[in-house]
């Protein structure tokens, strides 16, 4: 369940962006001289993530900026192609590489297709966090960025930033770090005292970042953040055209119209909840991931991927069928995300989970046993598909059934 805010939608939380949506719903950023509240609304959230973020900290330079975008995937799709125009800039790359962990977001897959970014995906460690010797042997003349997550979607497992950041320094590289789900969560838990390790701009090397206001930030879906470390870099993020009859025109993401409404949503969002509310939230979820995590280690079957750093839990097992067991969970009202590499299906907690957590752990409890004592599939699960794909050695007929899937159901 992707459903971040607590309470239902008519009220709390819910009533205030639902409000804020409606009263700028017919504006536009493009237009900045006929639109001037709602850009300021921009500016302010970018101001308040980057402050977040190590803005305000001598380590990050004093120059950190940024824009806002439709989501997670627009933020890195951008962050990627001002890393690769910068870096033929400043190194004259023309055949551009970038280098990422298995457990990186499939948008740097989508950016390699779109701006033509040769792609290297690398097996993570036996912590499943990124592998910076592995890494590190795949770089040569012609890389331009390396990545790492706070935490990874998978597992939510915090890769090595600082040994990335040392990385991308000594060879003049750019590194990207997708912060989409831990943005406003990793900072408030360091406040409260969890041993985070370092993820943003006081860590050197990192030159751009991605960050969801739309996930636990609390704003309505279609806003994130993408960051970089100055201004050199986030100009090449930018388009301008000077040859169009329609006149002079520049527009600074992939979009050129964008809902305003959108930004007053999640300007309001953070507005409305401030230090504190961010600060309660993050207690809130951090305990009840912490709970999950205890009561999945009491069920003898299940094992824990890797060690969880925030709010998502992944778990796998030797001894039945974990797709079975979501499948069975998903006949019971659960929806979780089925995972590869290893098998392995996860939670990510929300403030929806907060009052229910102990019920799902006695329907996992449930659903584990039940698949341990009738093995198979069973009608209309995707198991069997999950099963089929991950023994498949042709990724490429796997590659054209989902393509074929998505044309037809959209």
């Amino acid at each position: 369940m992707f459903w971040y805010i607590g309470g239902n939608e008519s009220e709390g939380h819910f009533s205030v962006i639902n409000e804020a949506c409606s009263m700028f719903a017919h504006t536009n950023p493009l237009h900045l001289d006929v639109f001037q509240s709602v850009v300021r609304f921009e500016a302010e959230v970018v101001a308040m993530t980057a402050a977040l973020l190590g803005s305000q900290e001598k380590g990050s330079g004093g120059q950190i900026c940024g824009n806002m975008t439709s989501g997670g995937t627009e933020s890195i799709l951008l962050a990627v192609k001002s890393s690769r125009d910068y870096m033929k800039t400043k190194k004259g790359i023309t055949k551009p590489e970038m280098i990422i962990p298995e457990s990186a977001h499939s948008a740097y897959d989508k950016a390699a297709q779109y701006f033509n970014i040769k792609l290297w995906r690398v097996p993570v460690n036996k912590e499943f966090q990124a592998d910076v010797k592995a890494i590190r042997r795949h770089i040569n003349r012609n890389t331009i960025l390396i990545v790492g997550s706070a935490p990874g979607f998978p597992h939510g497992i915090i890769d090595p930033i600082e040994d990335l950041g040392e990385l991308a320094t000594s060879f003049g590289i750019c590194l990207h770090v997708d912060l989409c789900l831990g943005g406003f969560v990793l900072p408030f838990a360091r406040k409260l005292g969890y041993p985070i390790p370092p993820f943003d701009f006081t860590v050197r090397g990192v030159t751009s970042i991605s960050v969801d206001v739309h996930k636990y930030g609390l704003a309505p879906k279609g806003t994130s953040v993408v960051l970089y470390k100055n201004h050199d870099i986030r100009k090449h993020q930018f388009v301008a055209v000077t040859e169009w009859s329609g006149g002079l025109y520049v527009s600074p993401t992939i979009a050129g119209s964008r809902p305003g409404g959108l930004i007053a949503g999640a300007w309001a969002a953070m507005m409305s909840l401030g230090e504190e509310g961010y600060l309660e939230n993050t207690k809130k979820i951090m305990e009840v991931s912490k709970r999950l995590q205890k009561g999945i280690e009491g069920i003898p079957e299940l094992f824990i991927i890797g060690r969880p750093d925030m709010t998502i839990v992944a778990f796998g097992s030797n001894v039945v069928d974990i797709f079975e067991v979501n499948d069975t969970m998903s006949s019971k009202g659960w929806h979780l995300n089925a995972l590869q590499r290893p098998n392995s299906i996860h939670m990510c907690l929300t403030l929806q989970h907060v009052p229910i957590v102990e019920e799902f752990l006695r329907d996992l409890t449930e659903s584990v046993k039940t698949v341990k004592e009738n093995p198979g599939p069973i009608s209309g699960g995707l198991a069997p598909v999950y099963g089929a794909a991950g023994k498949m050695p042709d990724r490429g007929m796997i590659q054209e059934l989902l393509v074929n899937y998505m044309d037809g159901t959209c």
